[in-house]
């Protein structure tokens, strides 16, 4: 049944009608989740050679290497939890509280998981009204119940991934996250909690919130100085020439962000070239497709400038689906086949998309093309991707050929 089909088979119903099609369409999502992990399962043991799987999964389902991963362990979990995936085929348990008691349980022995599957999901009443954290938590506790060495080496191990990570938010904000052990998380928050209190009890904080005093000190005291609105960081910004001198409305793109509205960008640079901290550097598009021009070079690894210009046309990782940031600048077809080190044959990939390619039975090989920059990848299932750079922002059009500016902008204390 097509998509259109489906939907029209819901049309014109009573109240009660409409809260009974979302309720079957949602059993028929986790019946779907169950398939796609016997599929996955199977196609898995077939695999002769199982690097790169869990790319080839990501791409199928149009999601990120990353999630290709937790996919395939997941179908890998469901075949020793079958009543867990009983449930999922049901639409008694929904994906994701069925990946919470994978997640919960995968410091366990084979015969303990089974354990909790056993207990947890043979009888749906046992989970039935239970939300996310309740099933999480109930999980967590009878995990550290049947094994509390394998918990405690869990969590041991964990600190070794702490990490701090950036993403985009709404509104030209940002979310700038740090995985903690639990101490030194609320330990941090804490720390700024206290000191946020005493600067809105005395009357310190002026207008400001409690949430936005602790936001500012946070700032103040990463970077070390006592004035929130002053970084003393690089901001690379590319911008076309329309938006910053005419007036445009292209936005313009920050590194390691994305895309930001065209006047704030420009009150950002105008800031930067009044306190004389702002540096330009110009690049050249195509004015009707946004596309640079390339760069060549004979070396085997792509020196500082090349991967500066793969980085800024590129953006993020080339893998489609995957927005993760560029960490590789490598070549589309392999330097050992012949692959020379051009803008042509090289590609902004992120780690993990990077060494997936080189598994055996991918291949690549770049698209010469008039327009943005392309390149064709087979994986070993037979199945070709076409990825594309995405465009620049759009230069002024007067003229054939014209520039585009990019702006390191180091905001000073």
């Amino acid at each position: 049944m097509r998509v259109q089909e489906l939907a029209a088979t819901v049309a014109d119903l009573d109240d009660a009608a409409h809260i009974d099609a979302i309720r079957a369409l949602e059993d028929l999502k986790s019946a779907c989740a169950a398939a796609q992990a016997r599929i996955t399962a199977e196609f898995d043991a077939t695999r002769t050679n199982p690097a790169g799987l869990g790319a080839e999964i990501a791409l199928a389902r149009r999601e990120s290497p990353n999630r290709g991963g937790r996919h395939l362990g997941f179908a890998r979990a469901m075949q020793e939890m079958p009543h867990t995936l009983a449930l999922l085929e049901s639409g008694e348990l929904n994906e994701w509280r069925a990946t919470l008691l994978v997640r919960e349980t995968a410091c366990l022995t084979k015969e303990d998981r089974a354990v909790i599957d056993q207990e947890f999901c043979a009888d749906p009443a046992v989970l039935a009204g239970l939300g996310d954290r309740a099933i999480e938590t109930k999980a967590r506790a009878r995990a550290a119940q049947l094994d509390a060495e394998a918990v405690v080496r869990r969590a041991r191990k964990a600190v070794a991934d702490r990490h701090v990570s950036i993403r985009p938010a709404p509104d030209t904000m940002t979310y700038v996250t740090a995985l903690l052990p639990v101490a030194e998380g609320v330990a941090v928050w804490a720390n700024l909690k206290r000191d946020a209190d005493s600067l809105v009890g005395t009357g310190q904080a002026g207008d400001r919130t409690r949430g936005q005093v602790m936001a500012d000190l946070l700032v103040e005291r990463i970077t070390s100085v006592d004035n929130a609105d002053a970084q003393p960081v690089t901001v690379n910004v590319v911008i076309s020439d329309e938006t910053l001198f005419g007036g445009g409305a292209a936005p313009a793109h920050v590194d390691g962000y994305g895309d930001i509205p065209a006047p704030i960008a420009r009150n950002w640079i105008k800031n930067a070239v009044t306190k004389d901290v702002a540096e330009l550097r110009r690049l050249y598009a195509n004015p009707t497709t946004g596309a640079l021009t390339n760069l060549e070079s004979v070396a085997r690894c792509f020196p500082k400038g090349l991967a500066r210009f793969i980085d800024i046309r590129d953006k993020v990782c080339r893998t489609p689906w995957c927005d993760a940031p560029i960490r590789h600048r490598d070549h589309i077809e392999p330097h050992e086949n012949g692959g020379e080190t051009t803008e042509l044959n090289g590609a902004g990939l992120c780690a993990a998309c990077n060494y997936a390619k080189q598994a055996p039975g991918w291949s690549a090989e770049p698209e010469e093309a008039s327009g943005l920059h392309q390149y064709n990848f087979t994986t070993p299932s037979g199945h070709t991707y076409r990825s594309t750079a995405p465009p620049l922002p759009l230069p002024a059009k007067k003229r054939a050929r014209t520039r585009q500016v990019e702006i390191d902008i180091v905001w000073a204390a």
